[in-house]
């Protein structure tokens, strides 16, 4: 576990002993690192850069809510203190508070020294920093009020549910699951984290060195998990997340490509789009960017990147590769292309690019499949991915069109390549439903911008449900409980009342009510948008770009009308396992990889044994010396 430091800025606030401000200074870069001084108490210290100031914490209070933004608040009411934190990496501030809470709580049960003995005593002055957050520590505040990281009690609860808050949508009534834990106490969290792999560390690491990574994998091996830790891991002011699609963006909570260049869609000459990014407000959002990531990489043509990369350059009046901007970028070139309109010319991938060719200097690929258990199905997977489909394999996916799926009532969602047919099938099987229906009217930030909104957030801004009508989880609920992103089930009753929010049976035999929760997207120019739904959509049918990034317990595929190279390897791999699949019209004329992009991977992957085979050289030479 990481030492309990943290790079931020703050204002230091002095006040007096009414809570009137005496004095209040901004400090663009600090750092705080919690120790302990020559009696074990706990002691703040925080370094200005030429000078550092030490308080010992007897009293503290903490503000937390906007800790997910890099926003903070540490009061020591004794010392009449302030520290009003901004721009933190949000995963190391929140640990940082939870050490800080549970430590000096730990403290309090031990008592303090007394003034007295303090003065009497020749022990010479220290500081040394904090050890980790341990299960004693858990265990020795356990029952205390004051540290409030554990999960509020579901029995007799009485706060004010915060709608914000995705993780509290408790059933309630005959539903409502005894004293469950949406989500792990803060001890399973911090003793038995989500660990990254070797491959998915040494990209993090990467990212912390400033290094411009392009990290990719095939479908399930977490790219998204480790972009989200990667966007913990920065400090939010300069960190621009986006993708290239509006459903990506609004998966790791940003905005889309397009929108953050604020040059339209692009399509426009280079100078024109030079002069729409010196707009004032655009310009402010270049200038400010030190750290750009955008997923879903492979979807965005590689004129457009060139065309960034010489916008970047000049609007920061930095020619250094784009305009000295950290790029992070994340994808599968063996999965959905660029998106090319109509008489066009033949699309360009981004590695094709020069800018690509000046600006990325890591690729790395992350191998280890965890979407899919059964090796049987993964090899059929990577196989696909590569182009490739043998006899054999192609005999067990057809064999799947056999496979009985429906379980309880919830039926396959159909994997469709074309969103009109989407559109269709799910109205129509909607419409043939009995009993009356309910209408779910999305609250958003500003009417004005709900046609954007709609692009963004994968829920739409009216959600008509009856009963009997198969849904899909369009946000991560309980990871624990299998209430993910993707997980099927059907709509059993409502509550009742006026709002009547639906009761929904899952796959994995959870049945809770969903109320509405709330979705913050970014906008360009850096407004922020959010809309308020249940998180809910029809199931029946979804597109193949829709569902990227999901994982499906039961699915249904048509590949007849599959138009593009990967598009049949993003359907089958949504996929959770193969007696969740059913295949009904396979053929292997179907599965195609694009030849560039796969002249591309063994290129890659020829140069990472290279290096590897140099490394160890280095390394045997090394032991030889010594």
């Amino acid at each position: 576990m990481e030492q309990p430091t943290l790079t931020c800025s703050a204002n230091i606030v002095e006040v007096s002993n009414s809570g009137d401000v005496l004095k209040k200074v901004f400090h663009r870069s600090i750092t705080l690192t919690l120790g302990r001084d020559e009696f074990r108490e706990v002691i703040m210290k925080v370094d200005f850069g030429k000078k550092e100031a030490k308080y010992k914490v007897k009293e503290i209070v903490t503000h937390k809510k906007f800790a997910r933004d890099g926003k903070a608040t540490i009061k020591l009411p004794d010392q009449r203190l302030q520290l009003m934190l901004s721009n933190c990496p949000p995963d190391r501030l929140i640990m940082f508070l939870k050490t800080l809470n549970i430590k000096f709580e730990c403290l309090k049960k031990k008592g303090f020294i007394s003034d007295r003995r303090r003065i009497k005593s020749d022990i010479p002055r220290s500081f040394e920093e904090i050890s980790p957050l341990t299960l004693k520590d858990f265990h020795s505040v356990r029952g205390t009020k004051s540290v409030s990281m554990e999960t509020p009690k579901c029995k007799n609860s009485k706060r004010k549910r915060d709608d914000s808050d995705d993780k509290e949508n408790l059933p309630s009534g005959k539903l409502h699951v005894p004293c469950r834990k949406l989500i792990a106490s803060p001890s399973t969290i911090i003793m038995n984290p989500v660990k990254l792999n070797k491959d998915q560390t040494a990209v993090l690491e990467a990212v912390k060195r400033g290094r411009n990574v392009f990290f990719t994998g095939s479908a399930g091996t977490g790219k998204s998990f480790l972009l989200r830790r990667i966007i913990g891991a920065l400090p939010p002011h300069h960190t621009f997340a986006t993708a290239s699609t509006g459903v990506a963006a609004c998966h790791i909570n940003g905005t889309t490509l397009h929108g953050f260049a604020g040059i339209g869609s692009g399509r426009s000459t280079l100078e024109q789009c030079i002069e729409l990014a010196s707009r004032p407000q655009v310009t402010q959002q270049w200038k400010k960017c030190n750290h750009l990531i955008i997923d879903e990489i492979s979807m965005v043509d590689g004129e457009f990147f060139d065309k960034l990369e010489t916008i970047a350059r000049v609007v920061r009046k930095n020619d250094s590769p784009f305009g000295g901007i950290q790029l992070i970028l994340c994808g599968d070139f063996l999965q959905l292309p660029p998106v090319v309109q109509k008489g066009d010319e033949k699309k360009k991938f981004c590695f094709q690019s020069r800018g690509w060719r000046s600006c990325i200097d890591i690729n790395m690929e992350l191998n280890e499949v965890r979407r899919q258990s059964d090796k049987c199905f993964i090899d059929i997977l990577q196989n696909i991915r590569l182009g490739r489909c043998p006899d054999a394999m192609a005999a067990v996916l057809r064999g799947t069109a056999n496979h009985c799926i429906e379980k309880e009532g919830i039926l396959a969602t159909k994997l469709c390549t074309h969103k009109d047919d989407v559109n269709q099938m799910n109205n129509f099987h909607l419409q043939k439903l009995d009993g009356k229906s309910r209408h779910f009217v999305a609250t958003d930030s500003d009417d004005i911008y709900t046609s954007q909104i709609n692009k963004l957030c994968p829920v739409p801004h009216d959600l008509e449900l009856k009963i009997g009508a198969q849904v899909m989880l369009a946000k991560n609920l309980d990871i624990q409980r299998g209430l993910v992103n993707g997980a099927r089930g059907v709509v059993t009753s409502f509550e009742n009342g006026q709002l009547g929010f639906p009761i929904v049976k899952f796959v994995c035999g959870e049945c809770d009510v969903i109320k509405p929760i709330r979705w913050t997207m970014k906008a360009g120019g850096g407004v922020y948008l959010s809309r308020k739904q249940i998180p809910l959509k029809l199931a029946w049918a979804i597109s193949v770009h829709k569902s990227q990034g999901m994982t499906l317990d039961c699915v249904e595929i048509s590949l007849s009308r599959v138009f593009e190279s990967g598009q049949a390897y993003v359907a089958l791999s949504r996929a959770k396992s193969l007696e969740g699949l059913r295949v009904l019209d396979f053929d292997k004329k179907c599965v195609r990889a694009h030849p560039d992009v796969l002249r591309y991977y063994h290129q890659l992957k020829l140069k990472q044994k290279m290096m590897q085979t140099h490394k160890d050289d280095l390394s045997g030479i090394t032991k030889l010396h010594w």
